[in-house]
């Protein structure tokens, strides 16, 4: 998202987080770090947290990758929250509802496959954020 909305020249502040705390502190799957790295994007220096209450309210958006993680952040999001939440793929047209797939259990290949998705995604993202009006 951070190397779209550079491309796009679009200044956003992106972050990302799990909804689980079983990697917190650690860096990136070393399959993502390859993959990013094919794709000329140097994760190497990320490190795994999870969400907080306070994103939800330091955030317009939360998006999630998938509706599991979705149902967890409507449970966390606090009741004057001003992020608005969504899954990635209501953001592609023809593609709402639909999970981002979890390649972390898979072969490597699945790691291209999830790449391509989360991009198509944010490019859609920063499509619909550039169309808002600012204010």
């Amino acid at each position: 998202m951070r190397a779209a909305a550079d491309r796009a020249d679009i200044a956003i502040e992106v972050d990302s987080a799990g909804t689980g705390d079983w990697h917190v502190g650690q860096p990136p799957d070393r399959r993502a770090i390859a993959t990013a790295a094919r794709h000329g994007i140097d994760i190497n220096g990320l490190r795994a947290r999870k969400v907080e209450t306070e994103d939800f309210h330091a955030f317009d958006h939360v998006v999630a990758l998938d509706r599991s993680n979705l149902t967890a952040l409507r449970a966390l999001r606090p009741a004057d929250a001003r992020a608005q939440l969504s899954l990635l793929f209501d953001h592609v047209a023809g593609r709402e509802g639909e999970d981002v797939a979890d390649p972390y259990h898979g072969s490597d290949a699945g790691f291209e496959i999830t790449w391509h998705d989360v991009n198509l995604g944010a490019e859609a993202l920063l499509a619909r954020l550039r169309a808002q009006p600012s204010g």
